[in-house]
Parts: structure tokens; C-alpha cells; sequence
């Protein structure tokens, strides 16, 4: 049986800084602030957004992956025009549970970004996240090139409406 998806999302590495268990993301948000899903391709970084209520997930855009720097600037302009709180970055762990080199590389760049903004950021078990949505798209008849235009924000959003449904229960 696979523990609940929450276990995993720091596991047991000790945090700092602006790294926080799912349940701390609550209590930094500020009134009508919202939160921030983000899917960490290796081309792609899809986000989306909660809704101030923290409820519903909704795809919000696509970046196209260059360096980090311009890709953190990205997010964070993309994070203070929509009045976000917090991020949740997707971790895509092995279905054993295990960290491999995606897990790896997420970790680098939460501890990257997080030197370039207080916004508070979480993690999230991503497993299966975008073979859900892609499975989504092709039972809507979603073409291949519609599909590949939408996957990673709506990724992100899977990824966020299984934290915000968590937090629900928190």
C-alpha cells in the first residue's frame, strides 16, 4: 500500500529557510493570497493557481525552461502580479517512493529560488501527475499538439488541487 501523498513531501530531510511542511503554507498565507502548483519539467515549468479561498487549482501558463535565473525571474514576477503566498513544487518521486535525479533537481532549485524570494514553498509527490492529465486530454479528444501546449500547467494544477485538498484536512 502507498502511504498518503503527503508523507512524502518533505520526507525526512531537515528544513530551512523558506522550506515548510505542507501544513506550515496555511498559516504564512496572508489574507487573499493565493497558492502557486508548479510542475519542474526539464524543458517546461508548468504553474497554476488556487483561488484566495484555497479550493479549486487552475492551469495558469507554460515556461519555457531556459536557466534558472530567467526562469525564477519568471515565476516570481508571475507569483507578485497574481498575489501569491506560498509554492508547491511538484516532486516526481520513484513509485517506490524513493528520490531519484528529478527529485534531486527539484530540491536544487527550491533551495535556489528560495534564496531569491520569502515566499514560503512546499513540496508535493507528484507521482503519475502528468500521465493523468495527459489521459484526461486524450479521453476529451485533445489533439497530440493540444495536448503537448496544456499538459504542464494542467500538471501544476493536479499537483496544487492534491495540496489544497490536504490542507482541507489539516
Amino acid at each position: 500500500m502507498v502511504p498518503p501523498r503527503w508523507h512524502f513531501c518533505n520526507g525526512d530531510k531537515a528544513l530551512s529557510g523558506n522550506l515548510k511542511e505542507l501544513g506550515e503554507i496555511r498559516s504564512a498565507l496572508k489574507r487573499n493570497e493565493r497558492l502557486m502548483g508548479v510542475d519542474l519539467g526539464s524543458k517546461t515549468i508548468g504553474l497554476a493557481l488556487s483561488d484566495i479561498s484555497l479550493t479549486v487549482a487552475t492551469p495558469l501558463e507554460t515556461i519555457r525552461r531556459t536557466k534558472f535565473t530567467a526562469d525564477a525571474a519568471k515565476l516570481i514576477e508571475l507569483a507578485a502580479r497574481h498575489e501569491v503566498g506560498g509554492l508547491i513544487l511538484g516532486l516526481a518521486l520513484n513509485m517506490d517512493g524513493s528520490e531519484g535525479p528529478a527529485v534531486q533537481s527539484a530540491r536544487a532549485f527550491a533551495r535556489n529560488l528560495e534564496k531569491l524570494t520569502p515566499l514560503p514553498i512546499a513540496f508535493w509527490d507528484e507521482r503519475l501527475s502528468t500521465a493523468a492529465v495527459t489521459r484526461t486530454l486524450i479521453e476529451a479528444d485533445a489533439s497530440r499538439a493540444r495536448r503537448a501546449e496544456v499538459v504542464d500547467k494542467m500538471a501544476a494544477a493536479y499537483i496544487l488541487q492534491g495540496a489544497l485538498e490536504r490542507l482541507r484536512s489539516v
